[in-house]
């Protein structure tokens, strides 16, 4: 994981709705930033819902919430509109941003292994310094964690 204090690297993606997005463009505004295995299944799907049903305290505090996988743009757009999802969802296809946030790698499930995305989250400061490191998150209960640990309210 990257540490607290480091400069958060930039990158571009494609959003749910095939549109660029920089980290960048964020530069002034607190950035979750946080990644997910795999669109409409069932811990990603939970957690993204999480930041869904706290979005108004989000939204108070000006903080911008990037979800990141390995999907491709049209199953974010499905995932979007199936849950509803007002966060901005970025498709890494090759993983190669989440490799950058040491957020992609060998995982094994079912008894296969195979390279994929681990469920981490960086927030980011408004200067693009990162604030704080989530490893291996609860999906259920995370987007209100990051706003307690801000020392932020929920409403």
């Amino acid at each position: 994981m990257l540490d607290e204090g480091e400069a958060a690297p930039d990158f571009e993606l494609h959003d749910q709705n095939g549109d660029s997005v920089s980290l960048s463009d964020y530069r002034g505004q607190r950035v979750v930033l946080y990644f997910y295995p795999r669109a409409n299944t069932e811990g990603c799907t939970t957690q993204a819902c999480s930041f869904r049903d706290n979005w108004d305290a989000y939204q108070t505090h000006d903080i911008a919430v990037l979800g990141v996988s390995d999907d491709e743009v049209s199953d974010l757009k499905t995932f979007e509109g199936d849950h509803d999802l007002p966060v901005t969802l970025l498709s890494d296809p090759d993983g190669e941003v989440s490799t950058l946030y040491e957020s992609y790698g060998e995982k094994q499930m079912f008894g296969n292994t195979f390279d994929g995305v681990f469920r981490n989250t960086y927030v980011i400061d408004e200067s693009g310094a990162i604030e704080r490191v989530y490893e291996g998150v609860d999906p259920e209960e995370h987007a209100e964690t990051i706003l307690s640990d801000l020392g932020l309210d929920l409403d």
